[in-house]
């Protein structure tokens, strides 16, 4: 039962389910019910608001959101969260998707190619600084949650084939950028400001690996002060925003290919939730690709071997503790189950292409295109979730040192994946998915 009380896990299960749901409709010939979720928002301006407001299917808007409600309801029944809560949070979460999807169809949005993540960035930023929230709102915001679905999902749109292939240069990029970065902002923050080695570390775990999961992790592994640890989550967040709202913009400047657009946000943004945004403002399937592989593939699966090296350091060197031993089981216990569930998604749909023989392209073309829009709804989800948890005073009062450091090993890695991505790896990532 502990297996079932992890987010992975559940994320993994709900993924799954959808797959399953989908392909075995597709089996029978019943493509018409599962297509309830392919939601179109067309085109509008202020002149003809309310002819668009009543070609809204509403029908189809309740079906999709009863079944998420069905899903997400059993998930933190086995989660052991308050349902009731969470299921509230979620409710509300969906109707600000739906606002979200309504205001990106606007036709001026459309014009200035702003993509419907920001959008969704955005309105959770200005509704999350705005407004007060009870604490138990915030509380049950489950972006990693979120997050993890989608990721899984990701799995099942990207054949094995690619993975074999692409698998090899996005570990080697990732271990190249996560190495590099973590190496700087450690030796910034204990030699040049002075900082607790556990601070160093945490603050290095967050900028390298993957954000605010690897900041609790790494944290934690190196027994760090938990003001640490929050003041860690507050730099990535106030980054990762940044990074949301300029790189997209800086690639597009630059005229980057797509698929060098999202392996440089993949090297460069430092929370899953918030370099998927990043990549799917590029627009382009081919940059949200090309991120996934980089960044769960190449950084985020690194995270239970970094643990088990802070953790090692903290006992011999920091706190000078020969009596505790690390166990090497704590790679497993640390490493991100919800990666097994992407590899597994990839190499479940792979076989069942290869099965169907002539009519695997139809199942792509059909049943992969509806799990895209599935994603997209969780994608849109987690978006508001980082804007409305996102508290941008509490940012702007942090120390001027950590914030420094991290920003330092921030003006190192950010020009690394740029060489990295637009010349040593170019060939590969513009070929990249074509």
């Amino acid at each position: 039962m502990k297996w079932f009380e992890k987010e992975d896990t559940q994320a993994i299960i709900i993924s799954l389910s959808i797959v399953t749901f989908t392909s075995t409709l597709w089996i029978f010939n019943l493509p018409y019910i599962y297509k309830f979720i392919d939601i179109k928002f067309i085109s509008w301006n202020f002149n003809s608001i309310f002819q668009v407001i009543t070609h809204f299917n509403i029908f189809s808007i309740i079906l999709l959101y009863v079944f998420f409600i069905l899903c997400f309801g059993i998930a933190f029944f086995f989660l052991k969260y308050d349902v009731k809560k969470y299921l509230i949070n979620f409710s509300i979460i969906f109707l600000l998707s739906i606002l979200t999807n309504f205001i990106s169809s606007h036709e001026l949005i459309k014009a200035w190619k702003l993509e419907t993540p920001l959008i969704a960035l955005i309105i959770g930023l200005i509704i999350g600084n705005i407004f007060q929230f009870p604490t138990w709102f915030k509380d049950s915001l489950v972006t990693e949650f979120y997050v993890k679905i989608g990721i899984v999902l990701m799995g099942a749109t990207l054949p094995l084939t690619l993975l074999i292939q692409a698998g090899s240069i996005a570990i080697l990029q990732a271990c190249i950028i996560t190495i590099i970065t973590f190496c700087s902002i450690f030796f910034i923050s204990t030699k040049l400001f002075k900082l607790d080695p556990c601070f160093g570390a945490t603050l290095s775990g967050g900028g390298s690996i993957c954000g605010v999961s690897a900041a609790i992790v790494i944290g934690n592994a190196a027994k760090a002060k938990q003001e640490y640890i929050s003041v860690t989550i507050s730099i990535v967040v106030f980054w990762a925003i940044l990074m949301i709202l300029f790189l997209p913009l800086l690639c597009k400047f630059l005229e980057l290919d797509a698929g060098v657009a999202g392996a440089w946000i993949g090297t460069s943004e430092f929370a899953d939730a918030a370099g998927l945004a990043a990549a799917s403002a590029i627009g382009d399937e081919r940059a949200v690709a090309a991120f996934t592989l980089i960044k769960v593939l190449g950084r985020d699966m690194f995270i239970g071997i970094w643990a088990v090296i802070v953790a090692f350091l903290s006992i011999a060197f920091w706190e000078k503790n020969i009596s505790e031993k690390i166990s090497p089981k704590i790679i497993w216990q640390r490493f991100p189950i919800f990666i097994v569930g992407f590899i597994f998604m990839s190499i479940f749909t792979s076989i069942f292409i290869i099965l169907l023989q002539n009519q695997g392209k139809i199942y792509q073309d059909e049943v992969l295109s509806n799990i895209k829009n599935f994603r997209n709804w969780i994608f849109i989800w987690t978006f508001l979730c980082i804007g409305l948890s996102a508290n941008i005073k509490q940012i702007l009062f942090l120390g001027y040192k950590p914030l420094l450091a991290f920003s330092l090993g921030v003006a190192i890695n950010l020009p690394l994946g740029f060489v990295l991505s637009n010349y040593i790896f170019v060939d590969f990532w513009t070929n990249f998915l074509k």
